[in-house]
This record gives structure tokens, C-alpha cells and sequence, in this order.
């Protein structure tokens, strides 16, 4: 099922619409769904697409050629192997030369790995023949390290030659959700909580059973699709992932500061991993939202940005042992169904995020955002802090299965002279987000002052 995409439906839309030669780059994360949204924009045009693999030089030429004349000439011609790369793009330009063709090159770090000299070879030829053409050539690739230095990059011979890139991230919860409607809607923010915002893992949900059945046979049995899918990414994306797995494994500990990453892990250079991992979209580093320079701040805090990563870590990898022998259930029953809210609760701040955001930019707060994130100091913090440009308003998010009551609000407000001297003097007002609702007393409080606003979960999730 292909679900929104529709900003980078229209995006690609939009250059294929132009009237000159496209060079577009299409990147992101392994199985976020980047080939099925190029599979969804070639239909009904004129487009070769070719899906690049661990083959060789020779292979991938011979397939690529295949895959040209198939379109160019007819099934007829199709065995015809071009005798260079070279040789390949100026048939792309001939065939482009009056109208509009499509070319994808899908996973295209394996062809640059097979044959290193292709970028600056598509860059000579895109300089004398594409460039006059009407081809739109998207390039495509999972490793996110390599499509940046070979492709984005300023050293990249391809530099300055792009019209375009976009980085796909995994959908947000309004358009996860859509992939299991099913669920009620505590479980679909739970399932969110799991699975995340990745279409191939949602894809794994099976209609028919509950998110529990869902978790115990696609996620915990073994030979499950998504069983050893975190092991299966790092394997296939980097170099060495021992020392990625240490670092992914520590900060799902709790180790959240690069001090004591790299006291649990012993690893001195952990700072270049965890760039590589944020370059991946598997860690994110965080710091206050009112901080004025993020990237140099002291403060900053490292976690797990992939909810199925959280998940995998917190309740498949310490419990593989037991998993082995088959007792999916036991597991299930005994560690992941009692913990699952307090676990869910990340995410339902996350969740939140996602909703203040549309609704600040739509109209629906007293101001409209400029960022959002958290805040805290030594010893205290604020789930959400919506920061405008006169304006503040302080979030806490509770997914507990009571209503919120007005002890929670004068918490809140207390943490606000905490955080004053960071708000540069703006107006501050009250938000809380709740799963179970709130108390007559707080929807009182709520009515008789202006600087409440109340959203429980039908609210947040309409």
C-alpha cells in the first residue's frame, strides 16, 4: 500500500514537468520506501528504471544496457551490451534528445563500489551530451555517507551539476497511522511506538490481529522479517558494525552523553560513529530548544531516533537467548505487554510534536511556531517547548491511563521560572496532551483563564 508522499510526488512532478536536462538525488534511510516512491512517479512515462545490486562491473553494465534497450529499441535489441559507461549516457542523451525520458539508477553506491570512476564518468558525459537533452536522471542510494561525498558532496565530481535533492525520511504518525486503521486509537499510537514511521516494517502489520499477535509473530519468533532486521541494516550499511552495535546498544541504555558512550563502549573515536549514525537517521543528537548555538553546546544528548530501533533493543536483543528456543510468547506476556505504555510514552511526545507543529503552522495555536523541542537543565526538564517569536508555550505530555489534573499544570508552571531567563522575555501559556483526558477541575481552570489549552488524545490524533 503507497501511502502520501505527496510533497515528494509533487517535487518530482515538478522537475520532470521542466524544460531542461534533470539530474536529481534521491537519498535516505534503508527501507523507507524510496524505490516504491520512484516506482509510484515512473508510472506511465517513459522511464528506464534499474535497480543496482552487488554484482560486477560487468554485470551491472550488462543489465543496465538491458534495461536501456528494452525501453530505446524494443525487446529486439535488448541483449546489446554498450562496450563502456561512456558509451551507455550518450545513448541516454540520443534517446532524450526530443523527449522527456525518466532514468533511475536505484542503489547507486553498488555501482559506484563496482566501478569507482562512474561518478566523474557521468559527469564528463553530462557536461558535453546530457546536459542539452531531456533526460531526467535520478540517482538513488541507501548509504547516506556514501551519496554525500560521492554525489552531494563539494569534492563530489557531480557537485554543481544536481537540480535537485531531496533526503526521504520515514513517514510521520498521520500517515503511519493509515497503515493500520484498524487499531483503536491508544493502539495505533502504541503500534507507532514499535514500528515507527519505516513503510517496510508497517507493511509487516498483518490486518486481521491485534498489535500484541502482531508483536509476538512478526517481531519476537524467530525467522520473523523484522527479527533480525537491526542487525541485517548495520551489516548491510556499514563497515564495521561491531562498534556501531556497541554504540546503538549504549545509548539504548541509557548512556546518552558522548562521556559515557564512550566510557560503556571503550570505543576513543566514537564521535565519528555517531556521526555516521545520524548521517543514517538512527541516532539524533538533541539539545534545549532555546539553546542559541546547538551545534556547540555542552548540553547536548544523544538517543535512538528509529522507534523499531528502541523497541529491538529494549525487548529482542537482552531476551535473543530465550527467543531461540521459541518462548516468542513468554516474552511477550511477561516483559513487553506490562512495559509497553511506559515504553509507548516516547513516542507519544513524539506523536505531540508532530500535532503542534501543524496545528501551530495552520492556525490552530495562539502563535505560530518557530521550533520545537524540548528543554531541561541539571535536574529538570519540559516535554515540549513551542517556542514563536514573542511567544511560548510550555507542553507536557502524559500518556498515563488517568485524566491529567491540576497538579500537573502547577508543575508546569513552576518549571517555567526554571526556564524563564532562556525565553527571552516572551509571553508564555500552558499545554497539556493527555491519552486519558483531564480532571472537571483543570477543564475548569482551562475555561475561566486564556493561557490553557487543552488537548486529549481524539484531539491530537484527529
Amino acid at each position: 500500500m503507497f501511502v502520501n508522499r505527496v510533497a515528494e510526488l509533487e517535487l518530482l512532478e515538478k522537475r520532470f514537468a521542466s524544460s531542461k536536462a534533470e539530474l536529481f538525488v534521491l537519498y535516505g534511510r534503508r527501507r523507507v520506501g524510496k524505490t516504491e516512491l520512484l516506482a509510484h512517479f515512473c508510472e506511465g512515462k517513459r522511464a528506464i528504471f534499474f535497480v543496482s545490486d552487488l554484482g560486477s562491473e560487468v554485470s551491472l553494465r550488462t543489465g543496465l544496457s538491458n534495461a536501456v534497450n528494452a525501453v530505446v529499441f524494443g525487446s529486439a535489441q535488448m541483449n546489446a551490451v554498450y562496450a563502456s559507461w561512456e558509451d551507455l549516457f550518450r545513448a541516454l542523451g540520443q534517446a532524450a534528445q526530443s523527449e522527456r525520458l525518466v532514468v533511475v539508477l536505484d542503489e547507486f553506491p553498488y555501482l559506484l563500489s563496482a566501478h569507482p570512476p562512474l561518478a566523474s564518468i557521468l559527469q564528463r558525459v553530462w557536461d558535453h551530451t546530457l546536459k542539452d537533452s531531456q533526460v531526467m536522471f535520478i540517482l538513488c542510494g541507501s548509504y547516506i555517507g556514501m551519496m554525500e561525498a560521492a554525489v552531494l558532496g563539494y569534492q563530489a565530481p557531480l557537485y554543481g551539476r544536481r537540480t535537485g535533492q531531496y533526503l526521504l525520511e520515514p513517514l510521520q504518525f498521520r500517515d503511519a497511522r493509515l497503515l493500520f486503521p484498524n487499531f483503536n486509537l491508544e493502539d495505533q499510537v502504541r503500534a507507532y511506538a514499535v514500528y515507527g514511521g519505516t513503510p517496510a516494517y508497517l507493511q509487516t502489520l498483518q490486518a486481521g490481529a491485534s498489535l500484541a499477535q502482531n508483536i509476538r509473530d512478526g517481531i519476537l519468533t524467530r525467522g520473523s522479517f523484522l527479527y533480525d532486521e537491526v542487525r541485517f541494516v548495520l551489516q548491510q550499511e556499514l563497515r564495521e558494525p561491531r562498534n556501531y552495535f556497541a554504540i546503538l546498544e549504549a545509548i539504548a541504555a541509557g548512556k546518552t552523553r558522548l562521556n559515557e558512550i564512550k566510557q560503556a563502549t571503550g570505543i576513543d573515536g566514537a564521535t565519528a560513529y555517531l556521526d555516521t549514525l545520524q548521517q543514517l537517521q538512527l541516532v539524533e543528537r538533541r539539545v534545549p530548544v532555546t539553546e542559541t548555538q546547538p551545534h556547540k553546546s555542552r548540553r547536548g544528548i544523544y538517543r535512538l531516533k528509529d522507534h523499531y530501533l528502541r523497541f529491538w533493543f529494549r525487548y529482542v536483543h537482552p531476551h535473543r537467548s530465550q527467543l531461540e528456543r521459541g518462548v516468542a510468547q513468554v516474552i511477550l506476556d511477561n516483559q513487553v505487554l506490562p512495559q509497553l505504555d511506559l515504553f509507548t510514552g516516547m513516542a507519544f511526545e513524539e506523536v505531540c510534536r508532530q500535532f503542534l507543529w501543524s496545528g501551530g503552522l495552520s492556525g490552530g495555536l495562539p502563535f505560530a511556531p518557530v521550533n520545537i523541542g524540548n528543554w531541561w537543565n541539571a535536574n529538570e526538564e519540559i516535554d515540549l517547548l513551542v517556542l514563536g517569536d514573542a511567544d511560548a508555550m510550555l507542553v507536557e505530555c502524559k500518556w498515563a491511563n488517568k485524566p491529567v489534573g491540576s497538579d500537573i499544570l502547577a508543575n508546569l508552571e513552576r518549571k517555567a521560572g526554571l526556564a524563564q531567563t532562556e525565553l527571552g522575555g516572551r509571553q508564555i501559556c500552558y499545554g497539556l496532551c493527555s491519552r486519558a483526558g483531564f480532571t472537571s477541575q483543570l477543564m475548569q481552570d482551562a475555561q475561566q483563564r486564556g493561557d490553557i489549552r487543552l488537548f486529549d488524545l481524539p484531539a491530537i490524533l484527529r
